[in-house]
């Protein structure tokens, strides 16, 4: 196995372990924190780190496939999601704070589509 594809498994799958600590510890919260907010930028970075450098193992980058296309909107999603996060913080917006996690729980949801296919393919190969 390379080093490149160590690396690439090991940071998805940080974003996975980050995204759902910061999901699930918001809800359980029951209100949007700083930290939270942290996490969700940890999970965005360490799943785009991970699959740029999947894209540059397969050499291709981006495939116009189930997975590809799932994976894009994943990423979108969760740059929004940290995004309205830091925003709210910032705003101090009370009410955005305690219902913010119903948008969560859907982000990760989605984000966990590409994540599972993801598994799939690399276990074909």
């Amino acid at each position: 196995m390379s080093k490149l594809l160590i690396l690439a498994i090991v940071t998805i799958t940080l974003a996975l372990i980050f995204y759902t600590i910061g999901v699930f510890a918001e809800k359980k919260n029951g209100t949007l924190l700083k930290w939270h907010a942290v996490i969700f930028w940890l999970g965005f970075i360490c799943d785009t780190t991970g699959t740029t450098v999947m894209g540059k193992i397969s050499e291709s980058g981006f495939s116009f496939n189930i997975h590809g296309i799932t994976g894009l909107i994943a990423l979108i999603l969760m740059a929004f999601h940290a995004i309205w996060a830091t925003v709210i913080l910032i705003k101090n917006d009370e009410n955005a704070r305690k219902v913010f996690h119903k948008f969560s729980i859907v982000v990760w949801a989605i984000w966990l589509i590409p994540y599972i296919i993801g598994m799939f393919i690399g276990m074909r190969a």
